[in-house]
């Protein structure tokens, strides 16, 4: 009996050899994203060789967007979003200015016309999400105030690109022709009705709905049904912001993940999808390679290196100087930059547009696409170089002078760090009545711990001035609650220069770091899991005992 294997195939053959490079560049100390992105090309229709269905692949790529932006969204509040809108807003607009207007540069140099050239250079001033996620994710900043501003940024990245996508046409159109501005002006209405339209739906009416189906379905017992609930929004929303609504997958996904990131049971929704989520990220980052040409590279060299220039280059730069002017540090204006150093999934749909409408060429299309597989490549290898700088700008702090630092307080404890785990920490430690000094670099958050009573420095409790600020001197125990490991080991060796009997007790999320911290002088490490499993048998044993 003959079957249609298109779509199986597809799946089998990609998540396969995207298993085996993938596994492959893991061995070689490399991205697993580099073999993720080359088993694409192997399976494309530039190599020979079986070839998958490149549409298909396509369409289940956008399932892992939804289902990682569903994630990211479920750790995201409103009130984190409205928190970083001073910087995202016009970050991400003049961002978007500065890399079109490059690329329009290039677009005219090659000789296209305006209309083109235009597309182009729209085309490299979104960065992907799936690549942005991933890079946060790895280095647990997706929750920290440098993941906040970049996910901030990405949204308003992704409400400009859905109002390009719905103008484009119109403004091709209106190109030349006497009237169309006001064409230009009426479209420009309707797509701002249709997002004012999604966004007090899910504000007011699936507020309301979709906790509410969520709550049922957990209570049902079943937890089948709970998972088939979670995708069911995840996916069911981002559809029907998408039909009805005109936005993006992406963006649906992420309200809907926001709006359930409200609920108690946001993270059991969060690790129900933890592994369709990831499975499906590796086949987009296999559809970006399928759809990739290598010859390019060969054909154009000048051209693709002018067009990751722009991308890796061109918005970094624009980026860095947008947070730097607007008052945040180094660090986090590089970390912001570098995140958005790349170019994804609006830009390949935007490239495919503008080559329908016949404005742009098939070279222009090209080069998107090269720009795309390299910058997504160089991404973790920028990330890597800014987690090594940190870490030495962390061991370089100058200390202020002794006049200036307050006298310790003997028997202190020190906490690093009030987000989730921080936050109980200091309450348990506040009830028992012991002295307590809190260290948080966040202005927000640590004007959150002020107003509930706590004793807080603001800064990075990698310096050692604001260690001895803290009073690190006669401390008897620091706590390190932050979920940054590279920072984490900073802190520690820091803190045991200057205090060398100081118990230090910090948390971890693998045993790589728990080795890293041991080395550098953490007295004991919690690793969250094992911490739990051991708790359990703890009071298994005790109900037992007790019968």
């Amino acid at each position: 009996m003959e079957h249609e294997t298109s779509l199986i195939g597809t799946i089998v053959v990609g998540i396969g050899v995207a298993f085996l490079i993938g596994a492959l560049a893991h061995r070689l100390r490399i991205s697993p994203i580099a073999g993720y992105l080359l088993a694409g090309v192997i399976v494309g229709p530039f190599t020979p060789g079986f070839v998958a269905d490149t549409g298909l692949a396509l369409q289940l790529a956008e399932i892992g967007v939804i289902l990682l932006m569903f994630g990211v969204g479920l750790h995201f509040s409103v009130k984190d979003l409205l928190s970083v809108r001073k910087i995202a807003l016009p970050g991400a607009i003049i961002q978007i200015t500065v890399a079109t207007a490059l690329g329009i540069g290039l677009g005219l140099m090659l000789g296209w016309s305006l209309s083109g050239a235009l597309i182009f250079g729209l085309s490299l001033s979104v960065a992907s999400t799936v690549v942005l996620i991933r890079a946060l994710q790895a280095k647990d900043m997706v929750e920290t105030e440098k993941g906040r501003i970049a996910v901030g940024w990405l949204v308003v990245e992704d409400i400009a690109m859905v109002f390009t996508l719905l103008l484009l046409p119109t403004i091709v159109g209106s190109l030349g022709v006497e009237g169309g501005s006001g064409s230009w002006t009426r479209s420009a209405v309707v797509v701002l009705l249709k997002i004012f339209g999604f966004a007090a739906f899910m504000l007011f009416v699936a507020r309301r709905i979709l906790p509410w189906v969520l709550h049922w379905t957990a209570h049902s017992g079943s937890r089948e049904l709970f998972r088939l609930s979670v995708l069911a929004i995840a996916l069911g929303v981002a559809f029907g912001a998408a039909v009805i609504f005109d936005v993006s997958f992406a963006l649906g996904a992420f309200f809907a993940g926001m709006i359930l990131g409200e609920t108690q049971l946001s993270r059991r929704a969060a690790e129900e999808t933890l592994p369709l989520r990831d499975a499906f990220a590796v086949l987009f980052f296999v559809s970006v390679g399928m759809i990739f040409d290598p010859m390019v590279l060969i054909e154009q060299p000048l051209s693709v290196a002018a067009t990751v220039a722009i991308i890796v280059f061109g918005k970094t730069m624009a980026a860095y100087a947008i947070v730097r002017l607007s008052g945040y540090n180094k660090e986090t204006a590089v970390t912001v930059s570098i995140s958005l150093a790349q170019i994804g999934e609006f830009s390949f749909i935007l490239a495919g547009l503008g080559v329908a409408l016949g404005v742009m060429p098939d070279t222009a299309r090209d080069l998107i696409l090269a720009g795309a597989i390299v910058s997504i490549l160089l991404n973790p290898i920028l990330f890597a170089l800014v987690a090594r700088r940190n870490w030495q700008a962390a061991g370089q702090k100058v200390a202020i002078p002794d006049e200036d630092i307050p006298p310790p307080e003997p028997d202190r404890t020190i906490l690093i760090g009030f987000g989730h785990v921080g936050r109980h920490v200091a309450k348990l430690i506040h009830e028992r009545g012991e002295a307590l000094t809190l260290i948080e670099d966040q202005k927000d958050i640590a004007a959150n711990a002020m107003e509930a009573g706590f004793n807080v420095v603001i800064g990075n409790a990698a310096a050692e001035n604001v260690l001895r600020q803290a009073g690190i001197d006669g401390a008897r125990t620091l706590l390190i609650a932050i979920p940054e490991g590279v920072e984490a080991g900073a802190i520690c060796r820091r803190a045991r220069a200057i205090n060398p009997d100081l118990t230090i007790i910090a948390r971890v999320h693998s045993d790589e770091e728990v080795a890293d911290l041991t080395q550098h002088g953490a007295d004991h490490i919690v690793l969250a899991e094992r911490a739990t499993a051991e708790r359990m048998a703890e009071c298994a044993l005790a109900a037992q005992i007790s019968r």
